[in-house]
């Protein structure tokens, strides 16, 4: 006994033999797009170049994080190699004023053969 055949479940689709036209989207104009904005140009001013300095840069830095209802921090540190840190309030307050102090007797600051000569 044989038993009957099953039709296929998976449907063939119908493949083109040769390439076929892509559509074409309909030539509309944006609304609000500028007209001939291209074609007019932008004058532009060549002056000084904006990133350069004057000869000044940053030697030190005191970082200070005082959330609310949180313990404040605060780093201090400087290029000449100081690296301090402080946690609570009345320490960040000393570092402060340390820091403060530094910044007047920082080797990188003030040069040493100027104060000898003085």
């Amino acid at each position: 006994m044989n038993a009957p055949s099953r039709p296929s479940l998976k449907s063939i689709t119908h493949t083109p033999t040769g390439p076929q036209p892509a559509p074409q989207p309909v030539d509309t104009t944006a609304l609000g797009e500028p007209t001939g904005a291209a074609r007019k140009g932008v004058r532009t001013a060549v002056g000084p170049d904006p990133r350069e300095g004057d000869g000044r840069y940053p030697v030190a830095w005191l970082t200070i994080v005082a959330p609310r209802g949180a313990t404040p921090t605060a780093t201090s540190k400087c290029l000449c190699g100081r690296d301090r840190s402080a946690v609570g309030h009345g320490r960040v307050l000393a570092l402060i004023a340390n820091h403060t102090e530094h910044r007047d007797t920082c080797p990188l600051r003030t040069p040493q053969e100027g104060r000898a000569a003085a």
